[in-house]
């Protein structure tokens, strides 16, 4: 097993038996003292996030699979903390599809002259670039395939997949009394076919209950329980 990555959330190594592996860790990413996912720091560490993380990940990548959703997941090993994937080519160094259905976070402080907080979004999708030392920036379609990272083919069907998915897991979350605000997808290129990579944890997305936000850690027990 050989490693080939370090993430700020998870390790990723090399099988080399076709697939790899990745362990999902107990960092979390925020500011200011508070846990975001939408940060780009680590803040610090949430004793048993890495595990949350994986066992909130086999839930949603399990519920995809039995809705057709082509994903890079293999299985899980919860005592390991660790999930067994199909590898995967990314777009440029990584793209970031975030679909959002309130005005939150980020969105609000870029277009606070035109919106209000918590405005209702009709599954809105942004595309960011995964390039830390630039503060991950927005990018749009004809920037994407002018420069490259990909097709307009391709836009159009990650941009499909990220609101085909983000309504799957908005459902679940409302049948469990929970409201998602905003959710980050990635997706790679795995045999020539778009599919979701990454995982599926509190740390990818904003969720609220009875008016408060739930943290990364209690939304992966209320989803898993």
């Amino acid at each position: 097993m050989k490693h080939v990555y370090e993430g700020k959330t998870k390790s990723v190594y090399d099988l080399e038996n076709g697939y790899y592996l990745l362990r999902l860790k107990d960092d979390v990413t925020g500011e200011n003292g508070k846990i975001d996912p939408g940060a780009n720091s680590i803040m610090g560490k949430l004793e048993g996030m890495g595990n949350a993380s994986l066992r909130m990940s086999r839930y949603y990548f399990e519920l995809l699979k039995k809705a057709g959703i082509p994903t890079h997941y293999i299985d899980a090993n919860i005592e390991d903390n660790t999930m067994t994937v199909k590898p995967a080519e990314a777009f440029g160094a990584g793209l970031e599809f975030v679909c959002r259905y309130k005005v939150y976070g980020s969105f609000l402080k870029r277009y606070g002259k035109y919106a209000t907080s918590e405005q209702p979004l009709d599954q809105l999708v942004e595309v960011t670039l995964k390039d830390d030392d630039r503060g991950d920036p927005p990018i749009g379609e004809e920037a994407l395939v002018q420069l490259g990272l990909m097709s307009h083919a391709e836009y159009k069907a990650a941009r499909q997949m990220t609101q085909q998915i983000g309504a799957i897991i908005k459902e679940d979350l409302a049948h469990k009394g929970m409201e998602l605000y905003d959710i980050k997808f990635e997706f790679g290129r795995v045999d020539g076919q778009i599919v979701l990579i990454d995982d599926i944890s509190g740390g990818n997305m904003r969720v609220f209950k009875d008016g408060q936000q739930v943290d990364p850690l209690e939304l992966a027990i209320l989803v898993t329980a």
